[in-house]
């Protein structure tokens, strides 16, 4: 496979993916796994005393189901990806409200731009969430280097 990226992928959205359920046992993982105190992740009666319906999310919890969204673009044969030499950038993210336990979020990827540089490719991608309502929910913006031959 070639490890030159198809500059013509940018601007492109792929069909939404599938509905994920967030569970409280991966938000209660992920909380502990990366340091976030606050009990409203881990405690579910701190969360319902807050107004939530169960715990809620980290910000960053999001990069699980933007990085499987992303996996579209980057098995596409066509896209020109070779995955063993895509290094990870940077990660933003946009809340619109908070995922809660229990939300169904479903993920929507756009190739924002392919820019081919020194060999290189840098690429951004962004992974909107949506509930199973359409209402939108969360954005992640991913930075990727495909590093040249």
């Amino acid at each position: 496979m070639t490890s030159t990226p198809d500059p013509s992928f940018a601007g492109r959205t792929y069909p939404p993916g599938a509905p994920a359920t967030v569970s409280a046992v991966k938000i209660v993982e992920f909380a502990r796994a990366t340091g976030a105190a606050s009990p409203l992740h881990t405690d579910p009666e701190a969360a319902r005393a807050a107004g939530h319906a169960d715990v809620v999310a980290p910000p960053t919890f999001l990069v699980s189901l933007a990085q499987e969204a992303e996996g579209a673009y980057i098995s596409d044969p066509a896209a020109g990806i070779d995955f063993s030499r895509v290094v990870h950038g940077e990660e933003g993210f946009v809340l619109h409200s908070p995922v809660v336990a229990g939300d169904v979020l479903v993920p929507t990827l756009t190739v924002e731009s392919v820019r081919l540089v020194g060999g290189n490719a840098m690429i951004t991608t962004r992974v909107d969430m949506a509930d199973d309502s359409g209402r939108e929910v969360a954005s992640v913006r991913s930075s990727l280097v495909v590093r040249g031959e």
